[in-house]
């Protein structure tokens, strides 16, 4: 398999719903692992480990760096690579594992979810659903032609906490404008928190997924 996971099989023995859990920067396969025991028992459970590790601990999809004026920015081309082997490692999943590969599922959070919205939006023939947990879109990890792909299929729930200090919370807004603009069904939800998923936010997410799967 391309990139390291840990894994909560499905109580189905065959087709079962795949749901794929990309943390966030800094973080590693456990920490959205936790969800696993609250989320339905068909779904079966994937939750990867991001390829670049850093020191001294944790994990990331791609370098964020800071210059001397504090401006962060992303190593896109790094990101566009984990994009692909998270692409690439869903084809392996359906392959390995008693999953029906035409509902899957990606969750992320933070800058696992800028890498969700990149795959769906690259490769949307391997994607059923979304959740977008305190990310965005960043177009410079999407084709630049999104016209020539169909996203009729796809569905998104994008959650945000409207004080957060990490990801600005305008950059979140901006994900159902460019849905819309597609012609992708979404719902776009804000809470009273910082960059993290609040009880009700978690409670409204396996909502939508338990009416989704």
């Amino acid at each position: 398999m391309s990139l390291s996971y840990i894994t909560r099989p499905s109580t189905l023995k065959e087709n079962a719903p795949l749901l794929i859990l990309c943390h966030g920067y800094g973080s590693d396969e456990n920490d959205l692992f936790s969800f696993a025991s609250e989320l339905p028992e068909e779904l079966f459970i994937i939750s990867l480990k991001a390829p670049y590790k850093l020191e001294p601990y944790g994990n990331a999809w791609y370098a964020i760096n800071f210059d001397a004026d504090q401006n962060k920015w992303s190593d896109d081309e790094q990101a566009i690579t984990s994009r692909d082997l998270v692409a690439n490692f869903i084809d392996e999943a359906c392959a390995k594992y008693p999953v029906n590969k035409d509902n899957v599922t990606l969750l992320g959070f933070s800058q696992g979810t800028i890498l969700s919205y990149a795959v769906a939006l690259t490769y949307p023939e391997k994607v059923k659903q979304v959740i977008a947990l305190s990310g965005y879109i960043n177009e410079n990890i999407i084709p630049k032609d999104l016209t020539k792909k169909d996203y009729s299929h796809l569905s998104f729930y994008c959650s945000h906490g409207n004080v957060d200090q990490v990801l600005p919370v305008e950059w979140a807004r901006k994900a159902p404008l460019f849905l819309d603009a597609l012609h992708i069904k979404n719902e776009y939800t804000e809470f009273p928190v910082g960059h993290g998923v609040t009880p009700q936010n978690f409670y409204e997410l396996r909502k939508w997924l338990v009416n989704k799967i």
